[in-house]
């Protein structure tokens, strides 16, 4: 479990209003109180918010610290995280300090943050009349081959044409977007989740915003039904699921994330299972995943389902049966069959398989997963029949994104951690042996790749205050084209994710 989650953007928050941060002390502890105050707003405000109710980083307060012991807080501070954004702090402030930072985060507020429907509703804001707007693409590119990228560095959103890699339209987007945007089944309008909770709906068509609301304070990604109707919201803070209106954003209900047995939760992840007609949500406190029905006219009471360990992410297998969840306690992961609602075995992964960038393909006819591993250099492959390992593929160094095209023989997979990071794989799908090692600009930071629709094209990332987004020919490696970008963190073409397409992910 993390106490920092992996970020590149990492700019002051603007001044909270809505959270008092007064503490209920006794005199004696109002200095050390007030230097700790000081401490964290020097040092941590700028990615976990001045209120500590979050932002590039999550909240730092009791309610979402969770299991995280103080003594493990305080060896991240002192030491940072690795696989992750958490600098250590060692050389700046010394122990007295870091124990007194400590103490301040673990204090509860006297007034304990919330985030209830009135603010939600009050935080809701219409920005375009989409029943006045054509419904028709007004522009001249493919609706169905956009890409939309996501520019960490500036905070900023593109959109560029995947025929002529032109851009179309350049936006600001709230601070830090998180979880990927998700876009409507005809691909019209895309969808963002801001770690600090913001819900946007954007309009593709138009290349105009429609509307946007806080959903929480501190938010794990949304995900859209394939019907159209429904966002579902899944937050750390608070604990809940926030269903809206897909048209327009408006709150429909708040679901708390609470178990069987009473135990709030925070929510891990929220996707779509579109066979299902349902949600399907992992819970990161207790034991259980849930599947919540959209058809017909759904009342979005969870079916819960029981999990051999708390859940972290997940991936679906191609028939949308079973999830593949990341498991701490299985030493990788587990896969939880949807219909009988049971864990049905462990799957034997070394490290942190990061499951949730996972893939499949089909090798010899029959269908395999693979999953890069964030604190270890090598790439896992699973037979997804008798889920046993087939091979582990050794890397330069922990990655984090793995992606292909069904017309492609490639599965690419980066290093983003270590120094190494440079580097991309390219490994054959069928030999599953690394074919090509690429560097697109040694000594920064590559990753992320995505396929045009059709496959011929893809686009990768270098994620760096200089970098770019490199255009490959997918069969040749010939770069086509590069376009100058701020820590470009990720970019989703429209076609494959309307398409839950073979080689890319939720």
């Amino acid at each position: 479990m993390r106490l920092i989650y992996a970020l590149l953007a990492a700019a002051a928050l603007p001044a909270a209003t809505f959270v008092a941060l007064d503490m209920a002390i006794p005199r004696a502890a109002a200095a050390e109180t007030t230097d700790a105050h000081a401490l964290y707003q020097q040092y941590c405000q700028s990615c976990h918010g001045v209120d500590r109710l979050g932002g590039a980083g999550p909240a730092l307060l009791p309610e979402s610290l969770g299991r995280i012991k103080p003594d493990e807080a305080r060896k991240v501070i002192r030491d940072g995280r690795p696989a992750s954004q958490m600098a250590a702090y060692s050389s700046l402030l010394d122990a007295a300090q870091i124990d007194s930072l400590v103490s301040y985060l673990y204090r509860p507020s006297a007034m304990p943050p919330t985030w209830s429907d009135a603010d939600i509703r009050a935080s809701h804001r219409m920005l375009a009349d989409v029943a006045k707007l054509p419904d028709s693409p007004q522009h001249g590119a493919d609706p169905l081959n956009l890409f939309v990228v996501v520019e960490a560095g500036n905070h900023h959103v593109r959109v560029l044409d995947g025929d002529r890699f032109e851009e179309l339209a350049n936006f600001p987007s709230h601070f830090a977007l998180h979880g990927g945007p998700k876009f409507s089944p005809d691909g019209r309008f895309v969808y963002f989740a801001s770690r600090d909770g913001w819900v946007s709906v954007y309009d593709l068509h138009n290349l105009t915003m429609v509307a946007e609301v806080r959903a929480g304070l501190n938010t794990r990604n949304l995900a859209v039904s394939n019907d159209g109707r429904w966002v579902l919201v899944g937050n750390y803070l608070p604990g809940n699921l926030v269903l809206l209106d897909a048209r327009d954003l408006s709150l429909v209900k708040h679901i708390p994330a609470v178990g069987l047995d009473g135990t709030p939760s925070r929510v891990s992840a929220v996707y779509t299972a579109p066979p299902r007609d349902s949600f399907v949500v992992a819970l990161k406190d207790v034991k259980e995943a849930w599947e919540l029905s959209y058809a017909g006219e759904p009342d979005f009471e969870p079916r819960r389902i029981e999990a051999a360990d708390f859940l972290d992410d997940f991936s679906f297998t191609p028939d949308y049966r079973h999830l593949l969840a990341t498991s701490r306690k299985a030493h990788g992961g587990q896969v939880i069959d949807l219909d009988t609602r049971k864990a049905v075995t462990d799957i034997p992964l070394p490290g942190m398989p990061h499951l949730g960038s996972g893939i499949y393909w089909k090798r010899g006819g029959e269908w395999v997963f693979a999953t890069p591993n964030v604190s270890k250099g090598l790439i896992s492959v699973l037979d997804m029949q008798s889920w046993k390992l087939i091979k582990e593929i050794p890397t330069e160094g922990p990655g984090f994104f793995m992606r292909s095209h069904e017309h492609s023989k490639y599965a690419w997979t980066d290093v983003f951690f270590g120094p190494n990071n440079d580097a991309v794989h390219l490994i054959d799908k069928q030999t599953l042996e690394v074919a090509h090692t690429l560097r697109p600009m040694p000594g920064k930071n590559a990753a992320h790749v995505e396929f045009t629709k059709n496959g011929k094209h893809l686009l990768l990332s270098v994620w760096d205050t200089d970098g770019a987004l490199i255009v490959y020919d997918s069969d040749t490696l010939e770069e086509i084209k590069r376009i100058p970008m701020n820590k470009p963190s990720g970019k989703y073409n429209v076609g494959n994710k309307i398409e839950f397409a073979e080689g890319t992910s939720h």
